[in-house]
């Protein structure tokens, strides 16, 4: 009895109760659910119209092929051949897969360099529009804000957007490439720093006393608001009140030069590393960028007027070839050193208040502000986006300072001085030495890192520890002013001397007593 559809003995049978014809089960209810009706006669047929038919169990016979041993190897050969071919047919699969997966990583690859390309030659051409706005005549129709002024020419003009804010080219990733790579060099470098031999010890800090006094500003408006030392030449600039910056050669005792320009008071004086260049920052709503000569005079190369109010603070990258300026109009900007074009002014929409102190972390990817809001912000400056931001002071936040290592930051307000651990973005100790009358008006931490200075009614000198550890006090040295009120700070060279700025006209330097006598010589 063999199944009408298959010809063969059936496994599991059943019969029809129409037809009466036999059926394997499986292969009819298959049949069945695709066509309904008898796959022999046509008649419509249905699940309950067949019935299994009850037999023994049924054993195969064994094919033809497996009844002898030349038959088996014939059938073992038809497999073999079987299984080679199919291994072939894989083997091209996977060389055709793999051709196409090569093609389509040289197509990703090529688009790469394409879009790198038009990125470069899109970064270029904003450049070059920006350098053809600064001669677009006034006539012309498009509306433009000269954004700096050198020497009586513009050397920046943006076009105004929607708002009446101004368009900046924005950082271009050839400059973000320079920051990044600036930033593995010198973290690299930090890790095998050791603190120079020369570094001033503690026992010679202790006995440091006022060596010398310079009358450098003006007695009409007298006071100074910044210093800055150029540790290669041993040069100490000052910012006063009179709209002066005065270039001080510590050594001769001379003054080098008088740069004379700001209508207001100078608010911060920054030297670079690198061409004699020169940067002041004015209450004037301006930034000048100054040029040293042969003859010791610095000429003015450029003007900077991107800021509508006050420009409190400037501080220089680690590549010296870009610098940031934060203002009291709550922006801050990140400039080209070279053209003095403002590349991107970053406003933080998140609140008005203005900022009143500004500093690049060492590693130069990080920016440190405070505002006049008792806030310390810290920003990305790739994506200038906020990352972190610090409360706890009262006042506004007038200095702010990062250690060598770039683990510590401190900042100055008007209820002292505060220490922040930027690994757990904590504040762990608090100097209030003056109390709520008298603000801490400036801190430092000097070059290596292992002395940390604060001026408000007098000067201090810390030693440096960890978190956990206690940072001692070295050296105490009074407001000899007669103001009572130290308005700037700066260690010197291996923490050699003091530079101390105060709201009368003089310059004070703090050394070994017998420094003095050397310095005359």
């Amino acid at each position: 009895m063999n199944c009408a559809i298959s010809g063969e003995v059936p496994e599991e049978p059943v019969v029809s109760k129409t037809s009466g014809l036999l059926f394997e089960k499986r292969l009819i209810e298959r049949h069945i659910s695709d066509y309904g009706k008898c796959p022999i006669t046509g008649e419509a047929l249905t699940i309950d119209d067949i019935v299994p038919i009850k037999t023994g169990k049924i054993v195969r016979p064994r094919p033809i092929q497996a009844a002898s041993i030349p038959g088996m190897l014939g059938m073992f050969q038809t497999e073999w051949d079987s299984l080679m071919l199919s291994n072939f047919a894989l083997e091209q699969q996977l060389h055709t897969a793999r051709q196409e997966l090569s093609h389509a990583l040289y197509q990703h690859d090529a688009a790469c360099r394409v879009i790198a390309r038009l990125k470069k030659e899109r970064d270029e051409a904003r450049s070059l529009l920006a350098q053809a706005e600064r001669h677009i005549p006034a006539s012309a129709p498009i509306t433009v804000n000269a954004s700096a002024v050198s020497n009586g020419r513009t050397v920046a003009a943006d076009e105004v957007g929607l708002g009446g804010k101004k368009i900046r080219p924005g950082i271009s990733a050839g400059i973000f490439e320079e920051l990044t790579e600036c930033n593995a060099a010198l973290s690299q470098q930090r890790k095998k720093r050791q603190i120079s031999s020369t570094l001033a010890p503690v026992e010679d800090l202790e006995m440091y006393t006022q060596i010398s006094s310079h009358p450098l500003q003006k007695t009409s408006k007298p006071g100074i608001a910044s210093i800055d030392i150029h540790y290669n030449k041993d040069i100490i600039a000052t910012g006063g009140l009179d709209t002066n910056a005065v270039i001080f050669d510590r050594s001769s005792g001379e003054i080098l030069s008088t740069l004379s320009g700001h209508s207001k008071k100078v608010t911060s004086v920054k030297f670079l590393a690198r061409d004699d260049l020169f940067l002041t920052s004015s209450a004037d709503k301006t930034v000048r960028i100054w040029q040293g000569s042969d003859d010791g005079n610095y000429n003015c190369n450029h003007i900077l007027n991107d800021h509508n109010a006050e420009v409190q603070a400037v501080t220089v990258h680690a590549t010296n070839n870009y610098f940031v300026t934060a203002s009291l109009d709550n922006t801050w900007c990140f400039y080209e050193l070279s053209s003095g074009l403002c590349l991107t002014q970053v406003e933080d929409t998140s609140g008005s208040e203005g900022y009143t102190s500004a500093a690049f972390h060492p590693d130069g990817l990080i920016l440190g502000t405070g505002t006049s809001e008792a806030l310390v912000k810290i920003w990305d400056v790739k994506s200038q986006t906020n990352v972190a931001r610090f409360d706890g002071h009262a006042g506004a936040v007038t200095a702010i300072s990062f250690s060598e290592n770039g683990y510590f930051l401190a900042t100055a307000a008007s209820d002292g001085v505060k220490l922040w651990d930027l690994r757990k973005l904590r504040n762990f100790r608090t100097f209030a030495p003056y109390g709520s009358e008298t603000p801490a008006n400036s801190v430092e931490f000097d070059h290596s890192g292992s002395y940390l200075a604060l001026a408000g009614a007098d000067i201090r000198v810390y030693q440096v520890a960890n978190v956990k550890s206690e940072w001692n006090c070295i050296k105490t040295f009074p407001d000899l002013s007669g103001t009572g009120k130290a308005t700037c700070v700066k260690f010197g060279p291996d923490a050699k001397y003091l530079a101390v700025g105060s709201m009368d006209r003089n310059l004070r330097i703090f050394g070994l007593p017998g420094e003095s006598n050397a310095m005359e010589s």
